[in-house]
């Protein structure tokens, strides 16, 4: 029986980005996608964005974002920053989908898994955090235990286990999220971040 390796359930990768240039770019784009409030895409499937391409054929299996091809959104070209650090991924891996998750003062999100966002899972992607805009409200709760993420900081979550969200704050919470393809190099920056040195950028 082949065995599987287990990683922790949350790793801080070795990544800070800019904070004030990111939360300039998703407070423009919050505004300018008001009524798509909850979720912005930046990177999605191609025929979603320029919806003269065909839509793809149907796959059987979809865990790992093979099934069609993936494409820059309008946001996305119009956020230099945000769009700089996906293409900082972009050298490492495939970058699949891109997002901009907000969730509004006093509001949660339900305890769920994703069950196919996680290392261990053979073919599948992973989603990597980089939170935005965090009040000391705002508590993400992976196996029903905190995990402590800062704004800037880019973390690897097992989202296959369970996980919750909750903002008792004021202010909205916003969330810049990588879906990737774990591939050796991924594999490798994931194992090793603890003793890697934190690339500013």
């Amino acid at each position: 029986m082949k065995s599987v390796k287990q990683y922790s359930d949350r790793i801080q990768l070795p990544f800070t980005f800019n904070v004030e240039k990111l939360q300039a770019e998703a407070h423009a784009l919050k505004h300018e996608h008001y009524e798509y409030y909850n979720v912005i895409p930046l990177r999605a499937p191609a025929h979603l964005v320029d919806t003269s391409l065909p839509f793809p054929e149907p796959a059987g299996d979809y865990a790992d974002g093979s099934w069609t091809q993936w494409m820059n959104t309008p946001a996305l070209e119009n956020s230099p920053y945000i769009k700089s650090i996906v293409q900082t991924f972009s050298k490492l891996t495939t970058v699949n989908l891109v997002r901009l998750l907000f969730l509004a003062p006093s509001s949660v999100v339900k305890e769920h898994t994703d069950p196919t966002l996680a290392l261990e899972e053979e073919k599948a992607m992973i989603r990597l955090t980089i939170p935005i805009d965090n009040n000391k409200d705002v508590t993400f709760y992976l196996n029903n235990t905190k995990v402590p993420m800062e704004v800037g900081e880019c973390w690897y979550l097992r989202l296959a286990d369970a996980h919750r969200v909750v903002n008792n704050g004021t202010a909205d919470r916003i969330n810049l999220t990588i879906d990737v393809i774990p591939n050796d190099k991924i594999v490798a920056l994931i194992t090793k971040s603890d003793t890697l040195k934190i690339i500013e950028n």
